[in-house]
């Protein structure tokens, strides 16, 4: 293989660097080695090799699924989500489990949860203090959590639905330990170490989740639109069903996946919405225009090109993995089998060839400029795009249009940090605010 430059300093170091601090140790990268260098991490190959020119990004998007396999550089992921997880599976079985998925998340579907998820932000919004500081983060985590509970699992209010809400909130605040992420850590010692009271609380959440999977399966899911009910109801080519271990894991993976991303690309588009009293102003004007209206919301011009610049200044994730099966050419430069390659979303939302006054936000860059699929990556690309693109990016649209019409607020602190919470990057604090008004929600106009 290639020798390709990076760091000098010992795994263990670059560790410490990715956990505390990634989008710095990228860019001091990018900036000493140019737009392909390699990290190295413990637990990973000798070189892993973080590509940041989007013609390479363009270049890995476009392999075959036999030719690169992205649940190979997931797998420190298998713990939290089980083996069946679409982001673990490679091949054959990851197309079949993909195919069967996918009309869950069909566009038109997305209009019947845009409803509940309006309501669901109003109700924490009605609970948000007035006049004192509290972490905007968490709110956020309560909305995108019952969104889950309703549109994907389909547990309506009630003791099933507490149950489940404590047992996943408990599970998921004890997981976003960076640390645990490592394999060193993930050690039962006992019900007190972190590791063992981990897998606890896993597998109290885990029985409830089967248990609502049983209930699916014997009481049958004629009438409901929840996710679950379509996965129970999926069949593959040759007429087989998702058996309760996939669905299971699969579950894992959209609470995973879709609870803490969303919750925190709505508190980083928070984090600039409210240094911006101008952008939010327009915000309201457009969101006014659509009355409440759902499908209406998820059209608005401005509020879109809001969640696409939120998730290009700040990825939750910083780049996206694949491990190469056959020798591949990319970037100009041969790869043999085995390497693993990171198209790198951080960097080449930073580039400013592409952004111009990249570290700005500024939505309004997306009226002009149509970055192509290689170019605007926080959900990956090709055929390992996230399924839940369009879900995620229409909570974040829904949960807005809630938001910035009903409450003025400040941030109680201009000194708002990246900080690391197991995969993903939230603003420091769980982004402190100060809500100074807020105001009743307004009457839906029925007659839209």
């Amino acid at each position: 293989m290639p020798l390709i430059p990076g760091p000098s300093a010992p795994p263990a170091i670059q560790l410490l660097r990715w956990i505390r601090n990634p989008s710095r140790l990228l860019s001091e990268c990018q900036a000493r080695f140019g737009d392909t260098f390699a990290i190295r991490l413990p637990g990973l190959p000798r070189q892993f090799v973080v590509l940041a020119a989007p013609e390479a990004i363009r270049e890995v998007f476009a392999m075959s699924s036999d030719a690169s396999h992205a649940g190979k550089a997931n797998g420190i992921l298998r713990p939290f989500l089980g083996k069946h997880s679409l982001l673990l599976l490679d091949g054959a079985e990851h197309l079949r489990q993909r195919k069967m998925m996918m009309p869950a998340f069909h566009g038109e579907r997305m209009h019947a949860y845009g409803e509940t998820m309006m309501d669901l932000a109003h109700q924490s919004l009605d609970d948000w203090p007035i006049g004192r500081a509290f972490p905007v983060h968490r709110s956020l985590q309560w909305i995108a959590l019952q969104v889950i509970l309703r549109t994907v699992f389909g547990v309506e209010p009630g003791p099933r639905h507490a149950r489940l809400a404590d047992a996943l909130t408990r599970g998921l605040e004890v997981a976003g330990q960076p640390l645990l992420m490592l394999p060193v850590v993930q050690r039962d010692l006992g019900r007190f170490s972190p590791w063992g009271r981990y897998r606890r609380l896993a597998s109290h959440a885990s029985a409830l989740l089967r248990d609502e999977i049983r209930r699916g399966r014997t009481g049958g899911t004629s009438g409901r639109t929840d996710i679950l009910a379509l996965l129970l109801d999926a069949r593959d080519e040759s007429g087989r069903a998702l058996d309760e271990d996939e669905v299971h894991d699969e579950l894992m993976t959209l609470l995973v996946a879709g609870h803490e991303t969303t919750a925190t690309a709505l508190a980083w588009a928070l984090r600039w919405l409210l240094d911006d009293a101008p952008l939010v102003a327009r915000l309201r004007d457009e969101i006014a225009s659509a009355q409440g209206d759902p499908a209406k919301v998820a059209k608005l011009e401005l509020l879109d090109a809001t969640v696409k610049e939120t998730l290009r200044l700040q990825p939750v994730i910083a780049l996206v993995g694949r491990v190469l099966q056959t020798g591949a050419r990319i970037g100009g430069i041969d790869f043999p089998a085995g390497t693993a390659v990171a198209p790198c979303i951080y960097l080449v939302h930073r580039r400013a060839s592409l952004y111009p006054d990249p570290a700005r936000f500024a939505p309004d860059r997306f009226a002009t400029f149509k970055p192509s699929p290689w170019e605007w990556i926080p959900f990956g690309g090709g055929l390992r795009r996230c399924i839940g693109a369009a879900f995620a990016t229409y909570e974040m649209k829904m949960v807005l249009a809630s938001v910035l019409p009903r409450v003025d607020a400040r941030l109680a602190t201009q000194r708002v940090a990246p900080a690391r919470r197991s995969v993903t990057i939230t603003p420091s604090g769980g982004l402190p605010i100060v809500v100074t008004a807020r105001r009743p929600r307004a009457e839906k106009n029925r007659a839209a």
